[in-house]
């Protein structure tokens, strides 16, 4: 092995492939299946204090947040093409989940 593969084992793989670019993905699937399955459970229902759904929808979602930006630091100044696909990806995951939100509670 070089010296390059032991410091960066990533140094290969694309952006896509990235655990900085799936795990934002990944988190916006888990909003998204929170919200189906609380409106498949208990249907759509006005609620007068947001219950663990909604609170763990929030946490997903903004815990986003970081790991997004610091994809977008790392990866845009070296590959700027498949970085903002990731990127166009991890944002159209996330509106996805908060059109859920929107039209389904």
């Amino acid at each position: 092995m070089s010296a390059v593969s032991l410091k960066q084992p990533t140094a290969m793989l694309p952006p896509s492939m990235l655990p900085l670019a799936v795990v934002p993905l990944a988190m916006s699937g888990a909003a998204l299946a929170i919200v189906l399955v609380h409106v498949a459970l208990y249907g759509v229902v006005r609620e007068a204090d947001e219950g663990t759904a909604a609170h763990l929808f929030q946490i997903l979602m903004a815990a986003q947040v970081p790991v997004i930006a610091w994809f977008a630091i790392k990866w845009l100044p070296r590959m700027p093409r498949p970085a903002l696909q990731v990127l166009a990806a991890q944002a159209g995951a996330a509106l996805l989940a908060f059109a859920a939100v929107f039209f389904l509670t």
